[in-house]
């Protein structure tokens, strides 16, 4: 075998195995260990901490609470998913000023706290009461949940329009020309063509921003809406007892990954015949 052969032979040759216990894998399984025992530790303190007469005393309130919080979110979701499509064309607009007007929209509500901009629309707003009800719409504003659900809708809808906007922008622009040539025009070639395609990008970011607003809708509960977090904070305030923060913590938590395996199972279903 000559020189070149051989060295070419030790080129192709793997890089040899990893030995030991690179600093990485310590570092990953410790953090695995220190969750696996932090689980053990919470279901344990549970096990030694149930009274059953604070679940026969608070367990409706918890799922009245629930059902507050998921109409909150579920308004909240589909206010913000109607108003963001006038928000994502002014985006993408050649109109300047409606671009920038969109714009700023976007950076306010992005760039803000929530629980600033819900206090602007229920202590802000409330500071209007006169001029609100010269219009008529200070009923809305007087109620705590309302005024949660419009700064959710308010600051989901930003969210949302940056979404559905990135996902129109990823379907190549090569589409839209072959939808022309076939002489669709471009509303039909939105909803037919381009919508479907930009669907499949925008699931998972949805699905992203319906998680945080489920884990944020906590914060309603600080405007003296009784939400399930709302609840928690009633019943440890009677009963001192920790386990009434525990056990929303475990509510929040069930709801979000009965959420993320949705996501996940409408994602393999929409994109099947992408699978090889």
């Amino acid at each position: 075998m000559s020189v070149v052969t051989r060295a070419a032979v030790d080129i192709e040759k793997p890089p040899p195995r990893a030995r030991g216990w690179p600093r990485a894998r310590i570092v990953g399984y410790a953090l695995v260990g220190f969750w696996i025992l932090f689980g053990i530790g919470i279901a344990v303190y549970l096990v030694y901490a149930w009274n059953g007469e604070f679940f026969a005393r608070y367990a409706p309130a918890y799922l009245q609470g629930l059902g507050t919080t998921l109409a909150l979110v579920a308004i909240s979701m589909v206010l913000g998913a109607l108003f963001s499509l006038p928000v994502t064309y002014a985006r993408m607009s050649k109109n300047r000023y409606l671009s920038v007007l969109a714009y700023c929209y976007v950076y306010f509500f992005r760039g803000t706290p929530l629980l600033v901009q819900v206090y602007l629309v229920y202590y802000g707003l409330g500071s209007f009461r006169v001029q609100l009800e010269s219009v008529g719409l200070w009923w809305f504003f007087r109620d705590a949940f309302n005024c949660g659900v419009f700064a959710f809708a308010l600051n989901t809808a930003a969210y949302q329009a940056e979404i559905l906007r990135g996902a129109i922008e990823s379907v190549p622009r090569g589409q839209w020309e072959g939808a022309a040539s076939l002489g669709l025009h471009k509303l039909q070639t939105l909803r037919k063509v381009i919508l479907p395609q930009a669907f499949i990008v925008a699931l998972r970011p949805y699905g992203n921003e319906l998680v945080l607003m489920i884990k944020a809708s906590a914060i309603v509960a600080i405007i003296t809406v009784y939400d399930l977090m709302g609840n928690a904070k009633l019943a440890y305030a009677k009963s001192f007892d920790f386990q009434a923060h525990v056990w929303v913590a475990i509510v929040y938590l069930v709801m979000v990954e009965i959420l993320r395996h949705g996501v996940e199972w409408i994602e393999r279903r929409i994109t099947i015949h992408l699978i090889r």
